[in-house]
């Protein structure tokens, strides 16, 4: 009992470590301009200014459009192929399978930073800079690990749900949209979260491709908060809470099913 209250204690000790500078963040973002340095743990008197601030006196609002049309193409694109590579691999099984998911481990163990070079000379060579395209279209690069996830979910169906739809007569694509498809959702609804949140978090890539404020991503821009021409510091963590929010809602509202997609694994 003992060694249970210690563990629960240490653990309660390591999440508000780590919890306590986002309340911090968002306490100052509620501060006037003139009690931004205060010490005392409650907003008061509570201003919303800061957030005025960041939201009309600079392109915040193009930049959080910019970040979801960025999260969602890539997460769309990179599941479009995950699920297809994925398939491939446990239904036809191909001489090639060992090589595939080889390639898929190196692209999660590769640094990302290793790619900008090529990557960036490629979208530049297109006319991919300042655009969609050029924001959406390199994050490819990063499917190998929804690659290996769905595989091993697509692996533990059982082989007889598919040979009872072949004997039935459908062909690879229907098995993949009548029977894969509508076993793999909490599988699917688990790995496009994931791949979300990791794309709106990115902050190289889009700094590199799209270096102008109204087509920069929110990540990219909060560095253009800080400069000498940019609103104030509190203006900077009211954009910082802003940012961090719509990832902090997804999560809340779907940990739980992006713990069970991986604890079941398959069906029973």
């Amino acid at each position: 009992m003992a060694v249970a209250s210690a563990w629960h204690a240490g653990v309660l000790i390591v999440i508000v470590a780590l919890l306590f500078p986002l309340f911090w963040v968002a306490v100052t973002s509620l501060r006037p301009a003139n009690e931004l340095y205060s010490t005392s743990p409650i907003p008061w008197p509570m201003s919303t200014e800061n957030y005025r601030d960041a939201l009309f006196r600079f392109p915040l609002r193009m930049m959080l459009l910019n970040t979801v049309i960025m999260a969602v193409g890539a997460t769309v694109l990179q599941l479009a192929v995950a699920i297809g590579a994925a398939y491939a691999v446990v239904r036809f099984r191909p001489r090639w399978t060992g090589a595939l998911l080889l390639l898929a481990g190196a692209a999660v163990f590769i640094p990302p930073q290793a790619l900008i070079i090529p990557q960036f000379l490629a979208a530049t060579h297109l006319g991919w800079r300042n655009s969609y395209l050029g924001l959406i279209v390199p994050q490819l690069a990063a499917c190998g690990l929804p690659i290996l996830l769905l595989r091993e979910y697509l692996a533990a169906i059982p082989a007889s749900l598919i040979e009872a739809s072949i004997v039935d007569g459908a062909r690879p694509a229907q098995t993949l949209r009548l029977v894969v498809l509508p076993l793999l959702r909490p599988a699917l609804a688990a790995v496009s979260i994931l791949v979300f949140i990791n794309t709106w978090n990115e902050y190289l890539w889009p700094t590199l491709i799209a270096p102008q404020a109204n087509r920069t991503t929110i990540q990219a821009g909060l560095q253009l908060l800080g400069n000498q021409e940019g609103p104030t510091s509190g203006a900077l963590l009211a954009a910082a809470m802003i940012t961090t929010l719509p990832v902090l809602a997804i999560y809340a509202f779907a940990s739980r099913r992006i713990t069970n997609a991986f604890l079941q694994s398959g069906i029973k």
